[in-house]
This record gives structure tokens, sequence and C-alpha cells, in this order.
């Protein structure tokens, strides 16, 4: 099978049938199934989806969840699934063209891209609640991750489907899948200008606190994907850091009352000066970072039940 196209949705009903539509006429040319990932809708798409299934045939699977779990869970239960060679990551709200798809498709086929991902050029989003935040959260997602891509979190990607079984998407890091893929070793990534159209029906699901919640997720990803599997790197050096500076200080302090007692001069006690308690709270939290870097050493940070989702239904 050419594609795979994953299309995760939440309260989508009435884009669903004319997406089916449009994504049919544009990869006619190619052997394809379309995995509809309904994520806890309460408005009757998946009732939509099951009528599309069963008129198509094989070519149109979905899988329910039993409760909204967001985007990263639904794009892992839809990488799971995906049998085509390339796999396609879309919107389920007609913001994204499947036109684009073939294109996308010639440069991994072609041009040897592991993935290739979209950037809206010209987004027709409110330019104060979306456009500036987006710019502001792709440049700084460029410095940290080193990927030159002007829209890192664009819903319409293609991939190798090597990509998306070596990757693993969870909580809201669907926002930073290129680093994913990149930690992975699929470092060959591309980009394609795309059309971005209004949308057409119902609300957006995701609001302003997106980018908080985004620049967050980055922070924890690159300290992951830096000291994941090295905690001690981080914690044990930064421990052994301030656990010197505090032991400096404390010397110091000592030393020098001595040196004016001695001299005769008129000198504090030790424990009348703030400078030691600043040294001892260094000290002690040097200690409880070394403690720490030991600690996560210990413990994995793969647990085994975070993408444990309960799925009511497959197709």
């Amino acid at each position: 099978m050419d594609l795979s196209v994953i299309i995760p949705l939440y309260n989508e009903r009435e884009s669903l049938p004319e997406l089916y539509s449009w994504i049919e006429s544009s990869l006619k040319d190619f052997s394809h199934e379309l995995i509809f990932v309904d994520d806890g809708s309460t408005d009757g798409s998946w009732e939509v989806v099951k009528e599309m299934a069963a008129q198509a045939g094989h070519d149109v699977r979905g899988i329910r969840f039993r409760r909204n779990y967001g985007k990263s869970a639904a794009l892992y239960e839809g990488f799971a699934a995906a049998q085509g060679d390339i796999v396609v990551t879309m919107d389920a709200d007609l913001q994204d063209s499947p036109e684009e798809i073939p294109e996308m498709v010639r440069m991994i086929r072609e041009e040897g891209y592991d993935l290739v991902s979209g950037w809206k050029q010209h987004r027709q989003d409110n330019a104060l609640t979306k456009n500036l935040p987006s710019k502001l959260y792709n440049w700084t997602a460029r410095k940290v991750t080193g990927i030159r891509l002007h829209d890192m979190n664009c819903g319409l990607k293609a991939y190798r489907k090597e990509v998306v079984k070596n990757i693993e998407v969870y909580g809201e890091m669907h926002r930073y899948i290129p680093y994913l893929a990149k930690n992975a070793g699929f470092g060959n990534i591309g980009e394609k200008p795309v059309h971005h159209q209004k949308r057409k029906y119902g609300v957006s699901k995701f609001g302003m606190d997106r980018f908080v919640h985004g620049l967050l997720d980055l922070m924890s990803l690159w300290f992951l994907s830096r000291f994941g599997g090295k905690p001690m790197h981080f914690f044990g050096a930064s421990g052994i850091l301030m656990f010197l500076v505090g032991f400096v200080m404390t010397v110091w302090i000592i030393v020098a009352k001595l040196v004016h007692q001695a001299q005769g001069l008129k000198f504090r006690a030790v424990t009348d000066q703030p400078l030691f308690y600043l040294a001892l709270m260094a000290v002690v939290l040097g200690v409880m970072l070394f403690l720490a870097g030991f600690i996560g050493e210990m413990i994995s940070r793969s647990a085994t039940g975070r993408n444990d989702y309960q799925v009511k239904e497959k197709l």
C-alpha cells in the first residue's frame, strides 16, 4: 500500500464527508487507506466515520477513544495502525489541503526525505491570537531544536513508515514530531509551503494556553533528549558545583574569622553572618541535587503505562 492518511478528529461531524471526498479525489493515483481517530467526540462524528467505512470498505478504518485524550494520543494509535509505505497526517477541519499530499510524497520518494512538514506561509487565522504567537513559538523551537522549519506544528506532514514506527508520541508532544524524529535518527527533514484555508465549520479546539504548554513541552523534550538517559550528568554536575560554591564560601568565612581573631581585630561570629547561611543552603542543595542524579539514574524515564489508552472500538 502506498499511503496511510491519519486524521485525528474531535467534534468535526460537519467536515468529515467533505474531507473524505476531497481526499479521495486528490489521491486517486495512490493505493491508500484512511484512518480516522475519533478523540472522544460527542457530536456524532463516530457515526459519520462508521457510515464512510461501511460505504468504502477496507480503505476506511476508524479508531474511537472512550474519552478525549488529545491529539498526541490519537496520532500514537494512528501510527500503530498505519500500514502504508508513507504515512500522512492531517487535521479534520478542512484547513489542510489534501491536494498537497502528492508533492509531499514525491519529495520523500525522489528527494530522499524522511519527513516532509507543511509550512502555512499565509495563515488564515486571527493574527493576534494565532499568527504572532505562532511565529514566536516557531522561532524558539528552531533555536532549541536546531531544525530549520518555519511551521513545526503544521498538522499536514508526510513520513516514511519507518519514522512513525520508531518514535513515541505522548502527552502533547505532537507539536515536536520533527524533533522526535531527529532524536530517533531520522534527520533528513524537509519542508513544503502548503495552502491554508479558513475554518469552514465549528471552532478551533486550541486556545492561547497551547503556547505556554508548548514552551514547557519543548523544555521537557530538550531536557529528556539531552539528559534523559544520563540524569547524573545534569543533576550531578549541578550538585557538585553548588556544593563546591557553598563549601568555599564556608571555608572563607571561617578562615577570615580566625585571621581577625588572631590579629586581635574586631570580628563577627560565623553564625552571625548571613553569608554563612547562604553557604550552608548551597551545600545542602548541592547534596540534594547530587542525590537526585542518583535517583534519576535508577528510574526509567519511560513509564510502562504512559500510552495505555482505552480504545473503545476499532473498525
